[in-house]
């Protein structure tokens, strides 16, 4: 029983770190604000250096959350197989058990404060109630048109409310990225032997 929560543990531990690590050394956020101002030529976006990296920093904590979310979406809701066993989803006692223990984890890594940590919880909490909502209307998009998610939505009005739709579907691309992003951490945390 012991070794079944050190490595539930270990598992959220080790997804916070991953998902945290990645989204920078990949340079998601910069990358996507870089070609959205090449683009569309909204170059007055990197005028001023300050503004620009109070920018990023926004950008990259919605990032942040819109992997967080897809992660635990992974991790908790959809089916994983067991050694022999049929593939089915997580407990909702060891969802929550997992959710609590990573967010514990992410906030440490991340040097929040509680109520920093509070505010992250509070914003994946309004993610995860808006994607339920969206998902009785889901439907498979065309490329040329936005997805319906909240990171979408506050990253366009961030990053160019003038240009709306552009940045929205700049948006779009980037969380597709970002969605693929998770699962290749999930899958990594996973591969490894770590099972929460």
């Amino acid at each position: 029983m012991a070794g079944e929560k050190q490595k539930a543990k270990d598992a959220a531990a080790e997804l916070s770190k991953l998902i945290a690590e990645v989204l920078i050394r990949e340079r998601v956020i910069p990358r996507f604000v870089d070609s959205y101002v090449v683009e569309n030529g909204r170059h007055a976006l990197q005028v001023h250096a300050s503004l620009y990296r109070d920018l990023l920093g926004l950008l990259q904590r919605e990032a942040l959350l819109a992997l967080t979310v897809r992660a635990l979406e992974i991790v908790c809701d959809e089916p994983h197989a067991e050694g022999k066993r049929k593939p089915r989803p997580m407990l909702r006692r060891d969802a929550t058990a997992f959710r609590r223990k990573f967010l514990a984890a992410l906030a440490r890594q991340q040097g929040w404060t509680a109520g920093d940590a509070l505010d992250f919880q509070r914003d994946l909490q309004m993610y995860e109630e808006l994607l339920a909502r969206a998902e009785s209307t889901r439907r498979n998009r065309k490329p040329f048109e936005a997805a319906n998610h909240p990171f979408v939505d506050r990253c366009a009005f961030l990053l160019d409310s003038s240009f709306m739709e552009k940045a929205r579907l700049a948006a779009s691309r980037a969380l597709t990225g970002i969605e693929e992003l998770a699962a290749t951490i999930t899958k990594q945390v996973y591969s490894e032997g770590v099972r929460a």
